[in-house]
C-alpha cells in the first residue's frame, strides 16, 4: 500500500462519514494542507504515526484500509458506556442515538454527553456518529452538525474540536 492508495481510501471514507477536509484534519491532528496533499496523492512522504492518526479516526485498518472490522463494532454502545463511566444511571445507546440524530440534549443525560465530548477518544465518537446516521437514515454530515450543536450547548471543553 502506498500513499496514493491510502489517500484515495481516506478521501472515500471521509466522504462516507460526511466530514469536510478541515474537520478530518482537525480531528486527526493534521493540517488541512497535509490532508489535502494526502488525498490528492501529492505527498512524497508522511510518517507512519501521522498516517495512523488519520486512519484511526476514520476506522480504517492499517493493513488494507477498509471498514469491515469497524462494522462489527458497536459504536453507539461503546460511546454510551464511555459517557456513563462516572454516573449511577447509564445513558442507553438508543438515547445517545436520539440525541445525535436530533441535536437535543436529553436533560437527565447532559452530564453524560458532556463527558463523552470532553473525554472520549475521537474514534469512539466517530463510530457513534456513523452508526447514528445509519440507524436514523440521516446523512453523517447532519449528525456532525448536531454534535457541534450539542458540544456548544453543553459548553464542553473540547467544543472547538467538534465545531
Amino acid at each position: 500500500m502506498n500513499l496514493i492508495d491510502i489517500g484515495h481510501a481516506v478521501r472515500m471514507r471521509r466522504a462516507e462519514l460526511g466530514l469536510s477536509q478541515a474537520q478530518l484534519a482537525h480531528l486527526s491532528g493534521l493540517s488541512r494542507q497535509t490532508l489535502v496533499g494526502l488525498e490528492n496523492g501529492a505527498l512524497s512522504d508522511l510518517g507512519v504515526n501521522r498516517v495512523g492518526q488519520v486512519l484511526a479516526v476514520l476506522g480504517l485498518d492499517t493493513q488494507k484500509p477498509d471498514t469491515l472490522a469497524r462494522g462489527k463494532k458497536r459504536g453507539l454502545w461503546m460511546a454510551a458506556k464511555t459517557a456513563s463511566v462516572s454516573f449511577a444511571h447509564e445513558l442507553a445507546p438508543e438515547a445517545l442515538e436520539q440525541a445525535l440524530a436530533s441535536g437535543d440534549v436529553p436533560l437527565p443525560f447532559a452530564p453524560h454527553l458532556t463527558h463523552l465530548f470532553d473525554e472520549a477518544p475521537v474514534p469512539v465518537v466517530v463510530m457513534a456518529v456513523e452508526e447514528a446516521a445509519s440507524r436514523a437514515h440521516l446523512p453523517p454530515r447532519q449528525i456532525w452538525r448536531n454534535v457541534a450543536k450539542l458540544a456548544e450547548s453543553l459548553s464542553v471543553h473540547r467544543r472547538a474540536l467538534w465545531a
